[in-house]
């Protein structure tokens, strides 16, 4: 039985697929994927550092965060600015100290009163007479706790890596930094965002104080 030149080239048209290799997509250089992978920690590293910013006062981060470009002329800074820097972020850590022992409430109308934690109660700053307000049994409720200090030195903690990270920072006091210390100020806030936050789901506390959100008791 003889096959036509057609029916040959109308076979061969039916089954293209058959025949041909597949195509292998061409595999990206090493240094892509290296790329790929530093670029893939540094956004695992700025998704921490906004994570760490909430266990913070919003107020003095915002603080930081608009005086560290002035204070630092944008990470090119002389020892003035260093100096100036340094006590930006001294003044801005005991922002953070002071308001872990601060707390608030709201009274019957509603409206948010601020006061700071103490051994025997709370101490409202914004009213005349605080038993108008809180009755003795309500006010020991907000009394000072071993958590508070805790908390207060978990926070210095966490600023300091929030300030370590911030761009104009680290170009104020390493303009060149090696490897080593690219290294070290990348893992560094990180790593004190990962045992920070493990030590503050280990021990909560339910303060809501300046520059905290207030939520409902």
């Amino acid at each position: 039985m003889k096959i036509k030149v057609g029916d040959e080239e109308e076979a061969q048209r039916q089954q293209p697929l058959l025949h041909k290799e597949k195509s292998i997509p061409p595999q990206p250089p090493a240094w892509q994927d290296q790329k790929t992978l530093i670029q893939r920690l540094i956004n695992q590293t700025f998704q921490s550092t906004a994570h760490l910013a909430n266990l913070l006062p919003t107020g003095t981060v915002l603080a930081f965060q608009l005086l560290s470009p002035i204070f630092t002329n944008q990470g090119h800074c002389d020892s003035a600015g260093q100096n100036m820097t340094v006590g930006l972020i001294a003044l801005c850590g005991l922002s953070c100290f002071f308001s872990s022992f601060t707390d608030s409430f709201r009274d019957g109308n509603g409206k948010v009163h601020y006061g700071i934690a103490t051994r025997k109660g709370l101490l409202v700053i914004d009213a005349a007479d605080s038993s108008e307000l809180l009755s003795p049994e309500e006010a020991a409720r907000y009394r000072l706790t071993l958590c508070d200090f805790i908390h207060s030195f978990l926070s210095i903690l966490v600023f300091v890596a929030v300030a370590l990270f911030d761009q104009n920072v680290v170009g104020c006091f390493y303009p060149e930094p090696s490897d080593e210390t690219s290294e070290v100020l990348t893992v560094l806030p990180v790593g004190i965002g990962v045992i920070s936050s493990m030590l503050f789901v280990a021990f909560p506390t339910n303060r809501h104080g300046i520059g905290f959100p207030l939520s409902a008791r």
